[in-house]
């Protein structure tokens, strides 16, 4: 294959070679083939500032090929973004700006956390979608404050998950045409040759999906490119795949085209070839100030900010209201009233006082606070009408029209993802729901939700052996337990409407960060009357206390009305126990020694009820004391007779509070 090497793709190809060698460790391949692809869509197309990464109305770019991390550090630098030299000579190295994959508020730029593939474009169709939808809400004739597209890589590697046919059938159902993804078609992986384990018709698949499809793209040809992107462009009733073929690691002479090149350095020899083959004569890390000059974006990205902020005053003269709340809503800011207007919804549950499952309190709690919040974007995977997820005011987003709510249809992993991507775009809080059992699907979204502290709000609902009679493959065991692991998740297991509804504020509030809804199936009767919010809030808690405690009963959920009675039951023996209420483990955690203490005093015996898997609840009851839980998956049968079965019995609770007595 021909290729003219200039200097602008120089600049890219010998960036990334530089600092894979420098850190013995990355993938020089990918940015060196996507070179000319870059260069075209950052230099001719991208709308963005580097002088303001965060700038409302620019084009959101996503490296979905992650590891190809160095082709947009290049980028960000060769642009004027924050991102020096020294950072890229720093490449992988702790504390730098450039870490192994791009990682979302690590650094200017970057829009999300990828590397895990195919969630990437996930992302992307979220962020696709935020731009829809707050342009439907938002615009007005001759004032189109939002306006912007998505562009995204993506390599095999992404196209082979399964993801990736969730979220890009969506796309096309949605008609996202502000999306467009460049497909870097060059037959390899980590493995090598990939029509071994991959042999789609790409092209046909995405068409069948309702893209609009430009294949057989010539990659090293910025030209064709360029043709290319102006017909993906032009139609915007699609999203469009560019379909590129190009050559893995172009303008390495000896290794370009194979596996070798994918995730290893090319060694100084291979490099000291490329360079003279690329014609690229500088050390390394030197970069020209002519291509400096060339690459650089500052201006064009000051020039873009600044129009839009001359269309933005025209808005706000015309419409200040809506501007306003444009300004808000893309600040994350809660709205003036919420305070005041969320308490009033609590105070409503707590005069209520209803014996309802806890998934139909948070539906209530959704209807209570959705008015309050034109930014709440919620959905299904599917199950809208068992997790309780719609209320009054919600509007499908279709292809034609904008809205608040969406139908993801089965597509649990590839629904958490896009709601990651809705977050990250800024200007709406998403929510998701499905049974807990099936966060399984979504699990690795929900960890980069964590990892990227993104504010999420999933609803997992039928939470337990409690659900019942569709057995174990339905029933949630480790689930709750296991997502209690993950760093920077907050997993609430409510026990009635008013444990609910804090649990909503709560991750309605949590900015940074997810939080994640366990609900029950089965009604649960009122047990936190007395209890204000504030304390609820806390995580953990004394929900029923005695003099002189002897033992302490902690429990979660459906369980926290078991340790009640239980608590009766031990008084009747003339044993005193305390209950408390641990809704969420990880806000416990997180509250000063004094609080953590005052619920669970040293050297008072622990028990722990929760129908899920036990083992979690030893690191709270110590080696002494004891765990009412699960070890084994669920049966089928009704409710009330599993519940027997397993053991959650007042009798066996008292009987385990007295065996640590």
């Amino acid at each position: 294959m021909n290729v003219a090497f200039t200097p602008l793709t120089g600049a890219l190809r010998a960036l990334a070679m530089d600092a894979v060698q420098k850190a013995n460790s990355g993938h020089p391949g990918m940015p060196m083939g996507m070179a000319e692809i870059a260069e075209v869509l950052w230099r001719r197309h991208l709308r963005h500032n580097p002088a303001n990464p965060h700038w409302a109305d620019r084009d959101r770019f996503v490296l979905s090929n992650g590891h190809g991390s160095m082709l947009l550090y290049a980028l960000l630098h060769l642009t004027g973004y924050d991102v020096s030299i020294d950072d890229l000579k720093n490449f992988r190295q702790y504390g730098s700006k450039t870490p192994g994959h791009p990682e979302v508020d690590y650094t200017p730029g970057v829009e999300t956390t990828t590397g895990p593939l195919g969630q990437g474009i996930a992302n992307a169709v979220g962020m696709a979608i935020a731009e829809k939808v707050l342009a439907a809400e938002f615009n007005r004739p001759g004032h189109e404050i939002v306006d912007h597209s998505t562009y995204v890589f993506l390599g095999d590697g992404c196209l082979m998950e399964g993801i990736s046919h969730e979220v890009c059938s969506l796309a096309g159902t949605l008609g996202l045409g502000k999306l467009i993804a460049f497909y870097d078609d060059n037959g390899i992986s980590i493995d090598g040759h990939v029509e071994g384990w991959f042999t789609d018709d790409t092209p046909g698949r995405f068409a069948a999906y309702g893209w609009q499809v430009i294949p057989a793209v010539p990659g090293h040809d910025p030209e064709a490119i360029e043709r290319a992107l102006l017909e993906a462009r032009a139609d915007k009733t699609r999203p469009t795949l560019i379909c590129c073929k190009t050559v893995i690691g172009m303008g390495s002479p000896n290794k370009a085209g194979t596996h070798d090149v994918h995730g290893a350095a090319l060694g100084d020899a291979e490099i000291a070839a490329a360079r003279a083959f690329i014609g690229w004569p500088y050390a390394p890390f030197e970069v020209p100030d002519d291509v400096y000059a060339a690459w650089n974006g500052r201006p064009r990205g000051e020039t873009f900010e600044s129009n839009w902020n001359a269309r933005f005053a025209a808005y706000t003269a015309a419409f200040p209201e809506l501007a306003a709340e444009y300004r808000r809503r893309m600040a994350g800011e809660l709205p003036a009233s919420w305070n005041e207007a969320s308490a009033q919804a609590l105070a409503a549950v707590v005069a209520k006082a209803e014996n309802i499952a806890t998934r139909k309190a948070s539906q209530n709690a959704i209807q209570a606070l959705a008015p309050l919040l034109p930014e709440i974007i919620g959905g299904s995977a599917d199950l809208a009408g068992s997790n309780l997820t719609l209320w009054k005011q919600a509007r499908g987003v279709t292809h034609d029209a904008g809205g608040n709510y969406l139908y993801y249809g089965v597509r649990e992993f590839g629904m958490t993802a896009i709601a990651n991507g809705i977050a990250l775009h800024g200007g709406l809080i998403p929510f998701t729901a499905t049974f807990l059992v099936f966060s399984d699907y979504a699990r690795n979204a929900i960890r980069m939700a964590a990892l990227m502290k993104k504010r999420q709000v999933m609803v997992y609902t039928h939470d337990s052996i409690g659900l019942g009679e569709d057995g174990p493959t339905h029933q949630p065991i480790e689930h709750v337990a296991s997502m209690r692991l993950i760093p920077n998740l907050d997993v609430w297991r409510p026990a009635d409407a008013t444990e609910t509804l804090v649990a909503w504020i709560a991750g309605i509030e949590r900015v940074h960060g997810p939080s994640v809804l366990a609900l029950s199936r089965q009604n649960l009767p009122t047990v936190t009357a007395g209890i204000d919010a504030a304390t609820i809030a806390r995580g953990g808690y004394v929900l029923a206390d005695v003099a002189a405690p002897q033992a302490v009963l902690i429990a979660t959920g459906s369980e926290v009305k078991l340790a009640l009675d239980a608590q009766q039951a031990l008084a009747a023996e003339g044993i005193a126990v305390r209950v408390v209420s641990m809704p969420c483990t990880s806000i416990f955690d997180r509250q000063d020694a004094a609080w953590r203490e005052a619920v669970l005093p040293k050297g008072l015996p622990r028990v722990a009820v929760e129908a899920g898997i036990a083992d979690f609840w030893w690191k709270y009851v110590g080696l002494d004391g004891a765990v009412v839980g699960m070890t084994t998956f669920g049966e089928s049968a009704p409710a009330n007779r599993l519940f027997e079965h397993f053991g959650f019995t007042v009798a066996n609770v008292v009987a385990r509070v007295k065996s640590v007595l």
